[in-house]
């Protein structure tokens, strides 16, 4: 017996393509307030955001992120610690103008 086909609701989809499908809108977020480990990056993001990403989803992030030459990593004590670079910063204020254009064409 198959099991029967389940759809998402509307809502649903957009939390999911505004959450964990755009991950590096909150990571990038998070680097403008300072440094980070990768590693705490997942429990922010569930404090602060109420998602859980997935465990290697952000490390995934990150380094497409740094070779795009949003982010700069750098070891500290044996850890590779993650900061925002102006590219970086930019393209984060691109999202944020995006999505204040959207929220104006369904206010209208």
């Amino acid at each position: 017996m198959s099991s029967p086909i389940t759809f998402m609701l509307p809502i649903e989809r957009l939390q999911k393509s505004n959450t964990k499908e755009n991950l590096w809108l909150y990571i990038l977020s998070l680097l403008k307030e300072g440094k980070l480990y990768a590693w705490k990056i997942p429990a922010i993001i569930g404090k602060r955001f109420n998602f859980k990403p997935g465990r290697i989803t952000p490390y995934r992030v990150l380094y497409r992120l740094e070779k795009e030459g949003f982010v700069k990593s750098e070891m500290e004590e044996r850890r590779r610690i993650y900061q925002i670079t102006e590219k970086g910063k930019k393209e984060l204020e691109k999202a944020k103008k995006f999505y204040k254009t959207i929220l104006k064409w369904l206010e209208s």
